[in-house]
Parts: structure tokens; C-alpha cells; sequence
């Protein structure tokens, strides 16, 4: 009996000491790996991409001159005319827009493609973020039920202690008893569910008769009740591990499926998981962070480049208010006429042309004017607000960070001087001046401080890479791990 319950301390001691957290433990994770299966694979991206490149094509679609018009008629019957007979006529013309018009227009396209560009670069920072948030999520998950199998072994350990104890329990020394003295009545009738191996009370026990003999201590009647608690205590605690670990193993399945999305692979994908991660350490502009936000950020760029592009609306629907100017040719197809003794006879006849077309009603331009500029001063607050947003975010990330990190320093002394009691709470237990349930308080704190930091180390890289976020970061400008 007593060397299985050394074999047990032996356990418990070594569970809790695993606790412990290693300093500058690190792992070379695959984060960076999946980013960019997801920058090649996502169907967002690959929109964002697509929408772009189409922009790239109404650049020459602006800038080309409308396609010439092209007219001819047939008579049937021959015009007589006095130097021979009309057959045919042909006209071609080209219309030219007023100076400026085409450039405004293909400028306008061209800052507009642009602004698509810096719509898929938002994409892909959100891309990007999501994919980490979700792996540290994971992470966390992973570690957690690392945690909670850890402890259910620990507490099944301590089971078997209090099992071992309620088997073999302590006498009291000042309780001597005679063969015809009677057991306590608030002594067990039978050895409660789950305490395997161990053999009934005998039918002299049963009756409330003692078959201890004269002068033999008696086992205490409250040690009894006391450690039926306790153990009925654990057995609470281990289902409520069991279930944890099923919670957090059906949110693993979830969060996979998520994570596999964003790389546009199937569902049940493994996806590794690193053993630690490394500290996370952005660089945060704690005085003025307007600068680099408002500098770096993808769609307050794409709102500046919009606003150009309005400008450039503006000047072409100017334009487009004045003349356009046509240039083309007509050929006359006149054949010999028998009665004629002109020197033109039969010959053909080719007249340049030009055109010009007259925009009388001005009410369209100047609503296509007036338009442009309601655009531009609405994607001009628009542009103010997300900056005004963004800052306020940034600030609230940094706060995020720096919460985070106190807590995650905290957590780590936290759970080793929790370690270090419930070490200190098994040797009390095992000489005897401490009871089980102070062993399980311990435990459990051990186990709070564990999700705890697990919970900061989860927050801290998450608030870290929304700050690269909302900062504008893309991953591949530094190779790191995280």
C-alpha cells in the first residue's frame, strides 16, 4: 500500500511541476507558411485580384477615341447629274472629343484602378489577421486541453490517495475501545461508486457491531464523512474536465474548418501547431500614431485615390460641355453619263467633311459637374471618419497589447509560486498536517493560472497582430515566425 501511494506522489509532484513555465522556450511555427498559401489561394483575394485587373482594362478603354462612323447609299436608278450619273456615296467620320476630355477620362480610370489595388491590399491584411487570429485561437484551444489532460490525470492520482485513505484511514489515539463497545453510527455501510479494488465492510461491520478487539483504536467517524466529500469533490471535477476537454475538442473542429477556409482547403485539413509561441514585441508609436496610420493604411488610401479620381470626373464632364469636332470624308461614285460632253464625266467625286456637335442643353453637364464634387466631399468625410476610427482603434489595440502583456508577465510568476504550494500542499498532505480538500484548492488554482496565462498569451499576439493591422503590415515585409 505504500509504495503505491508513493507511486502516486510520485505523479502528482511531477504533474504539478509541469506546470511550471520554461523561460525562453521557443518554436519555429508554420504561421507564415499558411499566409502564403492563403495570399495564392484565397477566393477573395483572388476577387480583389480580378476586380483589379479589370480596372487595369477600362484605363484603355477611357483613353481610346469613340470608334468612326461609317455610312453609304445605293440608289437604284442612277442620278443624272451634269457631268455624269450619281451611283454610290460613301462617308466615313471621326469624332474628336474637346482637348483634355480623354486624358481626364483615362486619368480617372487609371486612379481608380488604383484604388481597387489598395482595396485588395485591405483585403489581404484582413486575410491575413483573420488567419492568425484564428491560429492563436487554436493554439490556445491546443494548449488548454493539454492543461485540462494533465490535470484529470493529477486528479485521478489524487483519487486513487483518497480512495487508498478511506481504505486504510488514520485512528484516533484517544478512542479505546472494547470488543462490546459500539461503531460509531456515522461510519459508511459500503465503499462508495467508483472506488475500485477496494473490499466491502464485513456483515459484523454492517450490523454496527466492532470486531476489533479489546484495546484496538477506532477509526474516526468524521474522517469518514470528510473524505467521502473529498472524493465525491473529485469525481465532480473529473467529469467537469472530461467535459471541458470535449467542449474545447468540438471548438478544435470549428476553428479548423475556419482556418482551412481561409486557404481554400478542405475542411478536415490538420493544421500544425506550435508547442510555444515566441513573445510578440510590435513596435507601437505610443505620442502620434496618426502619422504612420493615416501613411500605411490601404483603405485610407484607396479613399485618397477615389477623391482624385472624382477630381478627374469633374474636368472631363467640363469638357465634354463643349463642342466635338468630327473630321471625315465622303467618295461619290458617279458613272459616265452618254449625253454629256463635260470634262467631268464619270469621274468620281471625294469631299472632306467636317462636323461639329452642339451641346445646347447644359443641364446634364452641370449635373455630371455638381455630381463629381458631391462625390468627392462624401468620400472626403468618409475618409475623415475612418482615419478619426482608425485612430481610436489603434489606441484601443495598444491598450489591448499592453493589458495582455501585464497580464502574461503576471500569469507566469503567478503560476509558479501556485506550483510551488501545491507542491508544498502534497508533503503537508503526506505528513498529515493538511487535508485532501487543500490539496484540491491548490490543484485548481494551478489550473486557473494556467488557462489564465494560456488566455494572455492568446491576447497578447492577437491585440499584436491587429495593431500590424490596422498599421498597414503586411507579414512578408519581415520574416518572422509570428
Amino acid at each position: 500500500m505504500r509504495l503505491t501511494k508513493c507511486k502516486h506522489w510520485i505523479t502528482i509532484a511531477a504533474i504539478l511541476l509541469s506546470y511550471i513555465p520554461t523561460i525562453g522556450q521557443q518554436a519555429n511555427d508554420s504561421l507564415l507558411h499558411y499566409l502564403e498559401i492563403a495570399a495564392d489561394n484565397n477566393p477573395t483575394l483572388r476577387q480583389k485580384s480580378a476586380e483589379y485587373q479589370a480596372a487595369l482594362k477600362k484605363v484603355t478603354q477611357a483613353g481610346a477615341l469613340s470608334d468612326p462612323q461609317f455610312s453609304t447609299g445605293v440608289l437604284p436608278e442612277p442620278m443624272e447629274l451634269v457631268g455624269g450619273k450619281l451611283v454610290a456615296e460613301l462617308q466615313v467620320m471621326q469624332m474628336f472629343p474637346w482637348f483634355g476630355a480623354l486624358r481626364a477620362a483615362r486619368d480617372e480610370m487609371s486612379l481608380m484602378a488604383s484604388a481597387r489595388y489598395e482595396s485588395y491590399l485591405d483585403a489581404s491584411l484582413q486575410l491575413f489577421y483573420d488567419i492568425r487570429r484564428t491560429w492563436y485561437e487554436m493554439y490556445g484551444l491546443k494548449q488548454a486541453i493539454s492543461v485540462y489532460e494533465k490535470n484529470l490525470e493529477l486528479l485521478r492520482s489524487i483519487e486513487q490517495l483518497s480512495l487508498s485513505s478511506y481504505r486504510y484511514p488514520p485512528f484516533q489515539g484517544s478512542s479505546m475501545i472494547t470488543g462490546d463497545q459500539p461503531v460509531s453510527p456515522g461510519l459508511p455501510q459500503k465503499i462508495p461508486s467508483g472506488s475500485q479494488g477496494m473490499e466491502p465492510m464485513d456483515s459484523d461491520t454492517r450490523s454496527g457491531t466492532s470486531p476489533m478487539s479489546e484495546g484496538q483504536m477506532m477509526p474516526s467517524s468524521s474522517f469518514y464523512g470528510s473524505s467521502l466529500a473529498e472524493l465525491y469533490q473529485i469525481q465532480i471535477d473529473l467529469e467537469d474536465l472530461k467535459n471541458s476537454i470535449s467542449l474545447s475538442e468540438d471548438r478544435m473542429i470549428t476553428l479548423t474548418a475556419r482556418f482551412n477556409g481561409y486557404l481554400d482547403r478542405p475542411a478536415a485539413t490538420p493544421v500544425v501547431l506550435p508547442d510555444t509561441l515566441s513573445p510578440a514585441m510590435p513596435d507601437i508609436n505610443e505620442f502620434s500614431p496618426e502619422d504612420n496610420l493615416v501613411a500605411d493604411n490601404p483603405m485610407l488610401n484607396m479613399m485618397l485615390y477615389e477623391q482624385q479620381s472624382f477630381d478627374s470626373r469633374e474636368k472631363m464632364a467640363e469638357r465634354m460641355g463643349f463642342p466635338m469636332m468630327g473630321l471625315g470624308l465622303s467618295y461619290s461614285v458617279i458613272s459616265r453619263n452618254e449625253m454629256s460632253e463635260s470634262h467631268m464625266n464619270g469621274k468620281d467625286m471625294v469631299m472632306p467633311m467636317v462636323s461639329f456637335s452642339l451641346p445646347v442643353f447644359r443641364g446634364k453637364y452641370k449635373a455630371m459637374r455638381e455630381e463629381a464634387a458631391l462625390l468627392k466631399a462624401a468620400t472626403t468625410y468618409n475618409y475623415e471618419a475612418t482615419a478619426n476610427n482608425l485612430i481610436s482603434e489603434y489606441s484601443h489595440a495598444v491598450q489591448d497589447y499592453r493589458d495582455a502583456r501585464r497580464r502574461a508577465g503576471l500569469y507566469v510568476s503567478q503560476l509558479t509560486l501556485a506550483a510551488s504550494l501545491g507542491n508544498l500542499s502534497i508533503r503537508n498532505y503526506q505528513v498529515g498536517k493538511e487535508a485532501l480538500s487543500e490539496v484540491l484548492r491548490a490543484q485548481k488554482q494551478v489550473l486557473d493560472y494556467e488557462l489564465k496565462q494560456l488566455d494572455a498569451v492568446v491576447a497578447l499576439h492577437t491585440a499584436a497582430a491587429w495593431l500590424k493591422r490596422l498599421e498597414g503590415v503586411s507579414p512578408f515585409q519581415h520574416n518572422n515566425n509570428n
